[in-house]
C-alpha cells in the first residue's frame, strides 16, 4: 500500500489527515485502477476519496500538500492525530469503496523482439537535487549522454533480462521509469516485483505514481 500525509497548506508540513492507496494491477502488471481511502481526525472515519486521488496527480497545489511516506510514518501521524493504532492493511482495504479507474489499451507493436515487453511507470511532480540523486542510487543508474534520460541500468532476475531508465517529461513537470523486459522461462512474478520496486523507489523521493502502462 501507498501512504500519504495531508497538510493544510504547502508550507505547513504538520499533517491534518492521511490518504491510503493501492494500485489495482492486471495479470501483466499494468495498472487498471487505484483504490483509496482518506482519514481526517475531525470525522474519525475512513471515506472514499477518488477526487483527492485524481487531484494529487493533476493539481500542483493539492500535490504540494501531500507527502509520500512509509507505513510507520503514517502510523505515527495517525496516532498523533488521535486515531490510535493504524489498522492493518486487510482492514484498510475494507474502506476502499470507490475505485478510480485508469484507462487501458492493447499494447502497441513497437517492433521489439519476441517475448519483450515495454512498460512505463508514470509519475507526477518534480524531483529536487537530493531526490534525483537518491533515485539514481536506488535504481542503480548510469549516465547515458541523452539529456532527456537521467540514467539507465540493466539486470537479470529470475531468468529474465531487464533494462530501465529514468526520464524527464515536459522539462521535469513529470517523470517516468521505462522498463524493457525480455522474458525467459521463469515465473513472470520477477517482472511484477521489479516494477513494484521501481515504483516505490521513485515514490519515496516525493513523486506521485500515476499509472503503469504497457507499450509492447
Amino acid at each position: 500500500m501507498d501512504y500519504y500525509l495531508i497538510s493544510a497548506a504547502a508550507d505547513d508540513r504538520s499533517p491534518v489527515g492521511l490518504l491510503v492507496e493501492e494500485f489495482v494491477l492486471c495479470e501483466d502488471y499494468t495498472a487498471a485502477g487505484i483504490d483509496g481511502a482518506e482519514w481526517r481526525p475531525e470525522t474519525g472515519v475512513w471515506s472514499a476519496c477518488p477526487a483527492l486521488s485524481r487531484a494529487i496527480r493533476a493539481d500542483d497545489g493539492v500535490r504540494a500538500r501531500v507527502k509520500p511516506v512509509g507505513r510507520q510514518a503514517a502510523a505515527d501521524a495517525y496516532a498523533l492525530l488521535g486515531g490510535g493504532e493504524l489498522p492493518e492493511e486487510a482492514e484498510l482495504r475494507t474502506h476502499f469503496r470507490e475505485r478510480q479507474s485508469l484507462p487501458a489499451s492493447a499494447p502497441l507493436d513497437l517492433g521489439t523482439a519476441r517475448k519483450a515487453r515495454r512498460y512505463r511507470i508514470l509519475f507526477a511532480g518534480q524531483l529536487g537535487e537530493d531526490g534525483l540523486s537518491n533515485a539514481r542510487t536506488a535504481l542503480r543508474l548510469e549516465p547515458t549522454g541523452d539529456p532527456r534520460v537521467v540514467g539507465q541500468a540493466t539486470g537479470n532476475v529470475g531468468g529474465h533480462a531487464f533494462m530501465w531508465e529514468l526520464r524527464r517529461i515536459g522539462a521535469g513537470i513529470a517523470w517516468c521509469v521505462d522498463v524493457t523486459a525480455r522474458l525467459g522461462t521463469g515465473p513472470a512474478t520477477a517482472l511484477g516485483a521489479l516494477l513494484h520496486h521501481h515504483r516505490q523507489a521513485v515514490r519515496r523521493q516525493g513523486l506521485i505514481p500515476v499509472t503503469v502502462e504497457r507499450f509492447a
